[in-house]
């Protein structure tokens, strides 16, 4: 007798929305009270520590901290590019739940390879800018 190995019982979704609703109450509930400025406890940046240069990523946590207490100017300031692709990870997002044959057009467009090479040159050439402004100032 074959298993099917795809299908998922509904105590096994039941367990995955636990974890994953818990793990998010978590999270925003450690964001939203603790400014990573202010606690030790928060992960510093391992490139900034040992180079002096920030990644894409650094000013992340403080970010997040000022978003989820709708601070969205310090948030901007802290890292403008976490900021600005919030819209684009929400409408990811959305696209999971709908029926994949609706959207495959739009998703190609914004997901498919191109996308990533044109993200990665962003990500780059942000990281770059970045260090340049800092070095400047």
């Amino acid at each position: 007798m074959q298993q099917d190995y795809h299908k998922v019982s509904f105590k096994q979704i039941l367990l995955k929305l636990f974890i994953i609703s818990t793990g998010l109450i978590l999270f925003v509930y450690i964001y939203r009270s603790f400014n990573p400025l202010a606690y030790d406890f928060f992960p510093k940046c391992p490139l900034k520590y040992t180079t002096g240069l920030e990644c894409p990523g650094c000013g992340s946590q403080r970010a997040i901290h000022q978003l989820l207490n709708f601070n969205l100017i310090a948030a901007f300031k802290y890292n403008p590019l976490l900021v600005l692709s919030i819209p684009y990870i929400i409408v990811e997002i959305i696209f999971r739940f709908v029926d994949k044959q609706l959207i495959y057009k739009q998703r190609k467009v914004l997901y498919g390879p191109l996308a990533i090479k044109i993200i990665l040159c962003i990500v780059i050439a942000y990281w770059i800018g970045r260090n340049i402004i800092l070095h400047l100032l």
